[in-house]
C-alpha cells in the first residue's frame, strides 16, 4: 500500500472545526462556506475550489456576531451579581 493519497496537490479544505450554520446568512460560521459548498467540496474540480476559496474573505461580513448572550444581558441589566 502507498501513501498516494496523502501526497495529492489539492486545495485544503478551510474548515476549522467551527461547524455552525448561520440563519440568516446560510454560511458556516466557522469556514464561511455554504451547505452545498461543503457538501460537494470533495467532489469539486481544483479550480471550483479556488473560487470558492477566493470569495470566502468577503463573505465574513455577511455574519452578524452574538453580542455577548446571557452574560451581556446580565451587565445590561445591572444584575450583575455573582452571589
Amino acid at each position: 500500500m502507498t501513501d498516494d493519497v496523502w501526497k495529492r496537490d489539492e486545495i485544503d479544505s478551510p474548515c476549522i472545526k467551527i461547524c455552525v450554520i448561520h440563519p440568516a446568512s446560510r454560511l458556516c460560521t466557522g469556514c464561511l462556506r455554504s451547505i452545498d459548498e461543503i457538501g460537494a467540496w470533495s467532489r469539486m474540480t481544483p479550480g471550483a475550489r479556488r473560487e470558492v476559496m477566493a470569495e470566502l474573505p468577503d463573505r465574513a461580513g455577511q455574519i452578524t456576531k452574538r453580542r455577548g448572550g446571557r452574560a451581556a444581558r446580565l451587565q445590561k441589566d445591572g444584575s450583575d451579581d455573582q452571589s
